[in-house]
């Protein structure tokens, strides 16, 4: 039998120590690893604390703050809502910016193609309905005759027109508000007899007239209260129409094959379905759209080529968001007598017109809000 060495043994008993006090320290290490949370890189990008009550405050006040800098533009819009089909794309614009728009009402009047002003008033309603804004923002009626025949015996307390007026009498009271008028005078002129005040706490944006040439349907449906307007001190801005020429609205024309192709599906998707003035559901306006563009197209014998329609109305309303969508010139405020205009350059009543609009813009915007749309606010 061998035996170890001293120095030998001494030399193992110190290695075994060292290895058993190496394993200790080695399992303290792997328990220690192995008991800590794991947070990936991931987790670590992703994990927000909750705000506290300050900084929502902060956050509140910023938005308030950025709402001050850009305030929203607060509209009434009086309409002739079943007249044709621009003025429904232009209800629909203006609920799809809520971000733009503040929305105090809508008012209607009845027109020579639809005397019944119930009709118009159903229109307006049908597109507030696919937005779910019936009985959200205020609807009501305007004016069904003309302003000659209702002023001639005029009585403030009960006349043709009364509800739809009023209203803009009184909300116009309340806080700066622009008028934005897309077919007759007459409500604006009505609103001018009863209060001459009216014409110091608001502006008029009208779409409408051939100016400086004749002709137009809504300049034609009322000329007397457009005159009526015109010989006020109201601020007045004309968007002209311009039939068949380049620098009116009339130049902002889409096709029903952009229709078509563009329109079906978008806006908002409604809890009410409608039934259009045309027949059939509908849910969003996109669909809606589709249907009026084929029924203007479907008793005529226009060509697929040439089949396009002006949106006139939404323009109006397009040059309020961006106003470098269009150009504009004051000049002495005109007069239409025996259905021509007589231009008065020494008269001190100065009105803005509107002309040269930016179709590609105008519209590119157009469908941009129809397919991401932010639906106005409402007090209710």
């Amino acid at each position: 039998m061998k035996t170890i060495p001293l120095k030998v043994a001494q030399m193992a008993v110190f290695f075994i120590v060292f290895l058993f006090s190496c394993s200790k320290d080695t399992n303290l290490l792997l328990d220690s690893v192995l008991n800590e949370p794991v947070v990936s890189i991931e987790d670590e990008n992703t994990t927000t604390s909750p705000k506290t009550e300050q900084e929502e405050v902060k956050q509140q006040e910023e938005v308030k703050q950025q709402e001050e800098r850009n305030p929203k533009i607060k509209v009434i819009f009086d309409t002739d809502a079943n007249n044709e089909l621009d003025d429904q794309h232009a209800l629909a614009y203006i609920f799809s910016n809520g971000n733009v728009f503040d929305v105090k009402g809508i008012t209607v009047n009845a027109t020579y193609s639809d005397r019944n002003v119930q009709g118009h008033y159903d229109e307006a309603e049908r597109v507030m309905q696919l937005y779910d804004l019936k009985g959200a923002i205020p609807l009501l009626k305007g004016a069904e005759g003309n302003f000659k025949e209702i002023s001639e015996n005029f009585d403030p307390t009960d006349y043709d027109g009364q509800e739809g007026v009023d209203f803009i009498l009184e909300e116009t009271k309340k806080e700066s508000i622009i008028v934005v008028a897309v077919g007759k005078l007459t409500n604006i002129a009505l609103a001018l007899k009863k209060d001459p005040t009216f014409a110091k706490r608001t502006k008029i944006v009208w779409l409408g007239s051939n100016y400086p040439r004749p002709g137009e349907y809504n300049q034609d449906n009322d000329t007397i209260s457009m005159n009526y307007v015109l010989n006020s001190d109201i601020p007045f801005e004309m968007v002209t129409v311009r039939y068949g020429n380049t620098s009116g609205t009339s130049a902002v024309s889409v096709t029903r094959k952009e229709i078509n192709e563009k329109m079906p599906g978008l806006g908002v998707k409604a809890i009410e379905p409608i039934i259009g003035r045309h027949g059939g559901t509908f849910k969003t306006f996109g669909d809606y759209s589709v249907n009026l563009f084929e029924n203007v197209f479907g008793n005529t014998n226009i060509s697929g080529a040439t089949q396009s329609r002006p949106l006139y109305d939404m323009v109006a309303m397009a040059i309020l968001k961006n106003n470098s969508w269009g150009e504009t010139k004051t000049i002495p405020a005109p007069i239409l007598i025996d259905n021509k205009w007589v231009d008065r350059p020494n008269n001190k009543r100065k009105i803005l017109l509107w002309e040269n609009f930016d179709k590609e813009h105008i519209l590119n915007d157009f469908y941009k809000t129809m397919e991401n749309p932010v639906l106005i606010s409402t007090s209710k």
